[in-house]
């Protein structure tokens, strides 16, 4: 069996394993074992795929993690509940869906919900625009242009691409199929532009199994022992550490900067809060407040997708090679 076949193997093992003990930690609302869980399976798939290529050990690393994290947030949720999810409706939930709340998987086989469709076509429609996209990528590689200039277009319009075809193309569609099962699953991504907070933007419109996550397992359990605030720059903490895990680790290099872009989303967070507090006029002002979020969010964007996992993962995967 060839190497690359073999590592393969112990990934699916050993995230089916995760699976199996997490139905019964869940079940048990064993929460310090799931963040035990979580530590050795991410240790051991660092180990397997330590001499892979970038990319394989990228998603090696989100694909476990994401598993060994749905067994932390569903252990802390039911805690002091009993869980009625089924071991297939936990397992569905635990490989097949992105968010973090198991709960709506507790109605899994019921009736179509509505909406579904729609859902389904919008994300397909998502996908298609983020193909378009690289491909313009792939034309725009031919120009006799300032090489740096060309190399930020180039980059700016794949981190675009593949937004469109992962977060809001393939988990909006995602969404749709579970909704024809019964299970009220959501769009996970619910146009961000629209914010008019940071705290708007990250809690409720952007990646909200990220947000779901780091609420469920690090800002409820902490905010009545440290503090809102506190509690709230620790989330984003343990946000730029996973990022850490997606992006620097899997590169070997890089190490530091996601986790100061999500220290800088922090901080800001809890200023907005100050501002929106003492009614700071401009956060008042629709287009002045969406700048606001811009601004933070984008300018220190080449803190998180550093040049080393640009060059490594995001070029390499749409077929372009840096020249």
């Amino acid at each position: 069996m060839e190497p690359i076949m073999l590592y393969l193997t112990y990934f699916a093992l050993l995230n089916l394993a995760v699976v199996l003990a997490g139905y019964w930690f869940v079940r048990n609302a064993m929460v310090w074992q799931s963040w035990v869980l979580l530590a050795f399976s991410i240790y051991t798939i660092h180990m397997i795929f330590l001499n892979e290529s970038a990319i394989i050990r990228m998603l090696a690393l989100i694909a476990t993690t994401f598993t060994a994290m749905k067994v932390i947030a569903a252990a802390e949720s039911y805690k002091g509940k009993l869980s009625s999810l089924s071991f297939r409706q936990w397992t569905v939930f635990a490989i097949g869906w992105a968010g973090m709340r198991a709960q709506p998987f507790e109605t899994l086989g019921d009736p179509a919900l509505p909406d579904a469709w729609p859902k389904i076509r919008f994300g397909i429609s998502r996908v298609l625009a983020g193909l378009v996209l690289i491909l313009v990528a792939h034309q725009l590689v031919t120009l006799s242009i300032n090489p740096y200039v060309l190399y930020l277009m180039i980059t700016a319009i794949l981190l675009l691409a593949f937004s469109l075809i992962l977060h809001f193309g393939l988990l909006s569609i995602s969404a749709g199929m579970w909704r024809l099962s019964g299970v009220g699953t959501y769009y996970l991504f619910k146009t961000p532009a629209k914010a008019k907070t940071l705290n708007e933007f990250w809690s409720k419109r952007w990646n909200l199994a990220f947000s779901e996550m780091t609420s469920v397992t690090i800002f409820r359990p902490l905010k009545d022992k440290i503090g809102a605030a506190a509690a709230l720059m620790i989330a984003f903490v343990f946000s730029g550490l996973l990022h850490e895990l997606a992006l620097s680790v899997p590169v070997n290099s890089g190490y530091g900067f996601p986790l100061l872009y999500f220290i800088i989303q922090g901080i800001a967070v809890i200023a907005e809060k100050a501002l929106i507090k003492y009614k700071i006029g401009f956060l008042q002002h629709r287009q002045l407040a969406r700048i606001w979020v811009f601004f933070w969010v984008v300018i220190p964007t080449p803190l998180l997708f550093h040049t080393q996992f640009i060059s490594s993962v995001i070029w390499p995967l749409s077929g372009i090679t840096i020249k």
